[in-house]
């Protein structure tokens, strides 16, 4: 008996294969994709030409604070912030020497390294991908999935880069009979809500006005990621991180629901009903 391919199989081996047609022939890549993200990339047009990373470690210089007064830590903000930058900038240099035109999945990650200095490494890694229908306009980042692409390009929109923001910010700390007096009752940390919330409201504007100078009409998949790294927990960083996006289309595109059956789910075991009570008898 002989079986029949499934168009999506046959996709995912061509692109598997790295055979995209005789201008590809032989070539092969390395990517993070699963096999559902290459197959869906494929079938709007993109290929996947190979994993790129960039690094950038860094030596944080120290700031000061007063102790008992909520403030943004300037100078730790821009150390942050130029580090994941010059990461970003390494990976898209390595994503043109690889053919991509823009990159998917992009994880960015910060390594802190035990020491005598406060060092830190900075990596941004994803997955190199082109459509060699299209015309190169530089390399655009995106965090999306191969999933979440698929649908936003089919919806009519174009990916147009990584926005984000980062505030480093220290919390006031309470002074001792402050806190000896709370220990015995449930109230609101004051200095903690106020520079949380300032904090986080510094990183999302700056996010945005990203967005804005890049001429994007929103951001999709927006995080925030709240970390202290190397500095305790009064000195906190937040980092606001998403996709900025622009509709290409006249429109935008609505798409059918397709309704998927699976067939592949586990079965639940038939087990026998517990036989009715004889008539007349006494439960």
């Amino acid at each position: 008996m002989s079986v029949m391919p499934h168009p999506r199989a046959d996709a995912a081996l061509a692109c598997l294969a790295g055979h995209g047609g005789d201008r590809h022939q032989g070539r092969s890549f390395s990517s993070d994709l699963s096999v559902d993200e290459a197959v869906l990339l494929k079938e709007i047009g993109y290929e996947p030409r190979g994993l790129v990373v960039g690094s950038a470690v860094y030596h944080i210089g120290i700031q000061y604070a007063n102790w008992t007064t909520n403030q943004e830590m300037g100078d730790l903000t821009r150390a942050m912030y130029q580090a994941r930058q010059e990461a970003l900038t390494s990976m898209e240099r390595h994503a043109e020497q690889v053919g991509g035109q823009g990159v998917v999945g992009l994880k960015l990650e910060v390594q802190v390294h035990s020491g005598g200095h406060p060092l830190a490494e900075f990596v941004a890694m994803g997955t190199a991908v082109a459509n060699p229908d299209q015309k190169a306009r530089g390399i655009w980042v995106s965090d999306l999935s191969g999933q979440d692409l698929y649908l936003l390009i089919r919806a009519g929109y174009q990916p147009i880069g990584l926005a984000f923001g980062a505030c480093v910010y220290h919390v006031a700390h309470q002074g001792l009979g402050q806190w000896m007096g709370q220990q015995t009752q449930n109230v609101e940390l004051g200095n903690y809500t106020s520079a949380l919330y300032e904090a986080r409201e510094l990183a999302m504007t700056r996010m945005q006005d990203e967005a804005r100078r890049a001429r994007a009409q929103g951001i999709v998949a927006m995080r925030i990621e709240q970390k202290s790294h190397m500095w305790g927990s009064h000195v906190i960083e937040f980092l606001a991180i998403g996709t900025s996006v622009r509709l290409v289309a006249a429109q935008h595109q609505m798409m059918s629901p397709e309704l998927v059956v699976t067939l592949d789910d586990e079965v639940a075991p038939i087990t026998d009903a517990p036989a009715a009570p004889a008539a007349g008898s006494e439960g």
